[in-house]
């Protein structure tokens, strides 16, 4: 994946963790732009999100809209003495949205109806991150999630 930050096909979140991230729902990961997470939002890994899929480049909203684009994921958090990174990949669809000014939700499913959905099909969620970077998430270290659409050659 590029490390361009002005790549039209590449958008950066600067989010933080919080205290009641647990990071067990299996089918779903979210980042959102609260400051506050109760312990049912299991799937909310980050708040104080800078950006929504709103805040998105026309050109990375729209290649994220085939679906035979590859959308990485990819969380890396500042853990203090160490930087913890995992990546989950999804594809795109015709029919994500890509306009809410709150949250974004990337899926193991390939439910579209929301305007949310950043990608689908995903390979993990956030039951699947490293126990690792969660717990540094719990204790509020910092996150930049990394998206970058890959579309098919």
């Amino acid at each position: 994946m590029s490390d361009e930050t002005d790549d039209p096909l590449v958008e950066v979140v600067r989010a933080v963790g919080h205290e009641n991230v647990t990071a067990e729902h299996a089918s779903t990961v979210e980042l959102t732009t609260d400051d506050w997470l109760t312990p049912a939002g299991d799937c909310i890994v980050g708040v104080e999100a800078d950006r929504t899929p709103r805040d998105f480049a026309p050109e990375f909203r729209e290649a994220c809209r085939d679906a035979s684009a590859t959308i990485g994921a990819t969380f890396v958090v500042d853990a203090g003495d160490e930087t913890l990174r995992e990546t989950v990949t999804g594809r795109g669809d015709p029919d994500l949205a890509l306009l809410d000014d709150r949250s974004m939700v990337g899926r193991t499913s390939d439910y579209t109806d929301d305007e949310r959905t950043i990608f689908v099909e995903g390979d993990g969620a956030a039951a699947d991150l490293d126990r690792d970077l969660v717990a540094a998430l719990a204790d509020g270290a910092d996150l930049t999630l990394r998206l970058e659409v890959v579309p098919d050659e």
